[in-house]
């Protein structure tokens, strides 16, 4: 396998547990979000094998600059043979009641509509090559609405994951599969998004990103005739 991945929200929570366990395993990896500082923290907490990630900051949210990190990461690897995206914002006003436009408008460009430029940003070449692995990072709230997740996160993770279905639909005769992982609780920076922040003790019941990591990388080492195509994971 050509060990080259992209991995969206590399800066925090799933994406850097995910980006830190592939460059472990001798991956190179680019490392996409918003914030440089916290994808130079991903590349400092990698220790020796820092040597084959790459920081390229980029606003997933907009094809321009998609366009520009992909130039960018093609430039590096050649070519991309996974695409993991983990990105993904929430508001604590999330309520339909409360919900402003500027959050709703926020959840989809990170949760939905960055997903599908990353998605078009490395399809061609994955099809030019006959193979590669979309692994895109869902919610249990892509499975079933509450109160918990809001409306707007709730719809953008409908939305991926009938985004994931479609390029098996469309794909899988060319090499390429894709993924959804459909976790429950995790503790991530992105609990303190919540209307009511958890604390220590409910936050010791939740998985950690490593846990979600982990399930990424075992799709990713399935041979390339197996596709898991949805898998849900919650805490026990």
């Amino acid at each position: 396998m050509n060990k080259t991945a992209v991995v969206t929200g590399a800066g925090s929570g799933v994406g850097r547990a995910t980006a830190l366990k592939l460059g472990a395993l001798g991956w190179r990896v680019a490392l996409v979000g918003r914030r440089a500082e916290t994808l130079h923290e991903t590349l400092r907490l990698a220790g020796p094998a820092a040597a084959s990630l790459r920081v390229v900051p980029t606003d997933i949210g907009n094809p321009d600059a998609v366009a520009t990190m992909a130039a960018e990461v093609f430039g590096a690897f050649g070519s991309v043979e996974a695409l993991i995206n983990a990105a993904g914002t929430n508001a604590p006003q999330r309520a339909l009641e409360v919900l402003s436009q500027a959050d709703y408008d926020a959840m989809f460009a990170a949760n939905l509509h960055g997903p599908y430029h990353c998605v078009q940003a490395f399809l061609p070449g994955m099809r030019a090559r006959g193979s590669g692995t979309i692994v895109n990072v869902v919610s249990d709230a892509g499975k079933q609405a509450s109160p918990k997740a809001g409306p707007g996160y709730v719809m953008t993770k409908f939305g991926l994951a009938g985004l994931t279905q479609a390029i098996n639909a469309e794909e899988r005769g060319r090499g390429i599969r894709a993924i959804a992982l459909f976790p429950g609780d995790i503790d991530t920076p992105l609990l303190n998004k919540r209307p009511v922040v958890p604390d220590a003790a409910a936050r010791a019941k939740m998985m950690q990103p490593e846990d979600i990591a982990d399930c990424a990388i075992f799709c990713l080492q399935l041979p390339a005739h197996v596709i898991v195509e949805e898998m849900l994971i919650r805490p026990r």
